[in-house]
C-alpha cells in the first residue's frame, strides 16, 4: 500500500467555485461519503481560512458549523481547516479545535513565513496536527523555502507543502522543490497544484515520484483560479504509478457525480484568463484590482498582467501597478521576458 495521502479539498478550495455556500447538510454528506471512501485528512472552511468570512465573502455556515458538520460523520478521518495570519486569528483556532477540528494548513506567502510562527506554535499546543504550506511557492528558489521551513518545522509543524498557487510550475520544477525540501527536513513533504497548464495531475506525479507524500486534490478539481488537481484521477494515476491508496476511484468518482456536478460550475482549465496566470506566474486574487487600474489607464489587463509579473508576484502594490500601467500607456505593449528555472541536466 502506498504511503501518499490524498488530503481531499473540495469543501475548502473547491468553495471558491460557488462563492463558498456548503450548505451543512451538503458538507456533512459529502465529509462522510469521503471518509467511508478511505480518504484520511478532509479539509473543510472558507476557501481563505478560518476567520474569512469576516475578509471576503461570508460562507453560508460559519468555521463553527462547517467544523462540527464534519466532525459528526468524519468517523476515522481527520478533519482540517486553512488559517492565514491577519486573517484568522487565535481566538478562530481554539473554536475550530473544539467544534472537532483535528489538523489545521497555516499558509503564508514565502517572504511572510515568520508570520506563521507563534500560531504554528498555539496550534501544536492546542493539540492539532500542524501543517504549513508556503503559497507561491515559485517566488522563493527551493534552498530559501528550505532555510525558512526549519523554523517552521522546530515550531511543530509536521508537513510542509510547495504550493504551486498560479498554476504555472513544470514537473521537473516541482521535483526540485520536493527534492529539496526532502533532503533537508525530517516531515512529511506535501504538494497543492493548480491547473492552470493542465498540469495540476502531472505536477502532483512528480511530487510523488520525488518524495511527497501528501497532496491536495477536490472531486472533479473544483477550485480557485484554474481549479486544482482531480482527486478522481489522481487515484487511478498513484495506481499506475506503482502508489495505490486503496481506496476505490469509481466510488470517488460516484462521489462527485452525485454532490459536485450538480453545481454546474465551470471546471476550470486553459481559458485564456487562466492560461495567462499560468504564463505570468501571477495570483488571481490580484485580477480585480489590475483590471480596474487597467481601465483607468486605457490599457489591456493582460499586458499589465505579464509586466507586473516581471516584477512582483507576491501581492503587487497599487503604486507599482500604476508606474507600470503608466509606462504601457506611453510606450504601448511592453514585451516581457521571464527568467528561467533552471533545469536538471
Amino acid at each position: 500500500m502506498s504511503d501518499v495521502t490524498l488530503l481531499e479539498c473540495t469543501i475548502r478550495d473547491g468553495g471558491y467555485a460557488i462563492d463558498f455556500q456548503w450548505a451543512a447538510d451538503e458538507i456533512a454528506e459529502i465529509v462522510g461519503e469521503l471518509a467511508g471512501a478511505g480518504f484520511t485528512h478532509i479539509e473543510i472552511g472558507h476557501g481563505i481560512g478560518l476567520g474569512g468570512s469576516r475578509h471576503s465573502a461570508p460562507a453560508r455556515c460559519s468555521d463553527e458549523e462547517m467544523t462540527a458538520a464534519a466532525a459528526s460523520v468524519k468517523g476515522r478521518a481527520r478533519i482540517g481547516a486553512f488559517f492565514i495570519p491577519g486573517i484568522g486569528t487565535e481566538d478562530d483556532l481554539r473554536g475550530f479545535r473544539a467544534a472537532g477540528g483535528d489538523f489545521i494548513r497555516i499558509g503564508s506567502d514565502v517572504s511572510r513565513s515568520e508570520t506563521a510562527w507563534p500560531f504554528v506554535e498555539r496550534s501544536a499546543e492546542l493539540g492539532l496536527e500542524v501543517c504549513f504550506n508556503f503559497m507561491k511557492s515559485y517566488v522563493g528558489q527551493p534552498f530559501e523555502l528550505l532555510a525558512r521551513a526549519v523554523p517552521i518545522v522546530e515550531r511543530g509543524a509536521t508537513t510542509i507543502s510547495v504550493v504551486d498557487s498560479a498554476g504555472g510550475l513544470l514537473p521537473d520544477q516541482v521535483g526540485q522543490y520536493v527534492q529539496v525540501l526532502r533532503a533537508g527536513l525530517d516531515v512529511r513533504i506535501g504538494f497543492h497544484g493548480h491547473n492552470n497548464l493542465l498540469l495540476a495531475n502531472a505536477n502532483s506525479l512528480a511530487a510523488v515520484m520525488n518524495g511527497a507524500t501528501v497532496i491536495d486534490t477536490t472531486l472533479l478539481g473544483i477550485g480557485r483560479g484554474g481549479g486544482n488537481a482531480q482527486t478522481e484521477t489522481m487515484l487511478v494515476i498513484l495506481d499506475k504509478a506503482g502508489r495505490p491508496t486503496g481506496i476505490d476511484p469509481l466510488r470517488v468518482a460516484r462521489i462527485a457525480e452525485r454532490y459536485v456536478l450538480p453545481k454546474q460550475v465551470h471546471l476550470k482549465g486553459a481559458s485564456e484568463i487562466e492560461l495567462l496566470y499560468g504564463l505570468a506566474q501571477f495570483h488571481s486574487s490580484f485580477t480585480k484590482r489590475v483590471q480596474e487600474i487597467a481601465a483607468a489607464y486605457d490599457v489591456p489587463y493582460q499586458d499589465l498582467i505579464l509586466a507586473v509579473s516581471k516584477y512582483a508576484k507576491e501581492d503587487p502594490s497599487e503604486d507599482l501597478l500604476r508606474q507600470i500601467a503608466e509606462q504601457l500607456q506611453r510606450q504601448g505593449r511592453v514585451e516581457i521576458h521571464f527568467p528561467k528555472f533552471h533545469h536538471r541536466s
